[in-house]
């Protein structure tokens, strides 16, 4: 079983069901990626990993325990990190303060884990001291996957971070959160930009009307026409 193994996923908000039979997996160190049309269900997947999503059917078990009746707090000190799309910052807060909210179910000195997301992303040393609403997109998504980061998830999670940012900016971000991988943490994260996307995942889910419609390895999933027709653009 993989290190995360969400299978047969299916629920929603109450109404009729938004996913159906869902099936997300990654392994330590590795990244994958979901994606596939607006209204596919690709965040509501990633909420339902979560835990901010009740199924009504279906399973996630990570790190060999069962944790689909777990609560979201209790995820988190469990080794998940979640980054969501949007109100990620505390923007009243300075950088370094944000990160530091970052360490709240933690009792030990975080000062080593403050200076590893310094040194992944230079540019939040430099502004520490700055308030995060004065801060660019890109930046402020540094801040929120560095306060994440700051929990030390054995998981991390990402709803859509290269959203509303340049095209060289998110090119930072992949780079980033490929350098992250590498540490031996997990990533699983909903994309938009597909193809950029796909290019630095190990793993990759299309989804479509919250059903699994490929699952395949990112370079397969690149190289399958009908994907590349149907879902990058050609």
């Amino acid at each position: 079983m993989s290190f995360l193994s969400a299978t047969g996923m299916t629920g929603g908000y109450g109404g009729a069901d938004i996913l159906t039979d869902c099936n997300l997996s990654v392994e330590r160190g590795e990244v994958a990626v979901v994606v596939g049309p607006n209204g596919a269900g690709k965040s509501t997947a990633m909420k339902a990993v979560f835990g901010l999503l009740n199924l009504r059917e279906g399973s996630v078990v990570f790190d060999g325990d069962d944790i689909t009746r777990m609560a979201p707090q209790e995820r988190v000190r469990h080794g998940m990190g979640f980054v969501p799309q949007t109100r990620n910052v505390f923007v009243s807060l300075t950088v370094e303060e944000n990160l530091e909210m970052g360490a709240f179910i933690r009792d030990d000195d975080i000062t080593e884990s403050k200076e590893q997301v310094f040194s992944l992303f230079p540019i939040l040393a430099e502004k520490r001291n700055q308030p995060a609403g004065e801060l660019s997109g890109g930046q402020r998504q540094q801040v929120a996957v560095g306060r994440a980061l700051m929990t030390k998830p054995k998981l991390l999670m990402l709803d859509e971070p290269t959203a509303g940012v340049s095209p060289i900016v998110m090119d930072e971000l992949f780079d980033k959160i490929v350098e992250v991988a590498r540490t031996g943490i997990a990533i699983l994260m909903v994309e938009q930009n597909a193809r950029q996307a796909l290019e630095i995942a190990d793993h990759g889910f299309v989804l479509v009307q919250g059903s699994n419609r490929f699952t395949d390895t990112g370079e397969a999933l690149l190289a399958n026409e009908e994907v590349r027709r149907s879902f990058l653009g050609g």
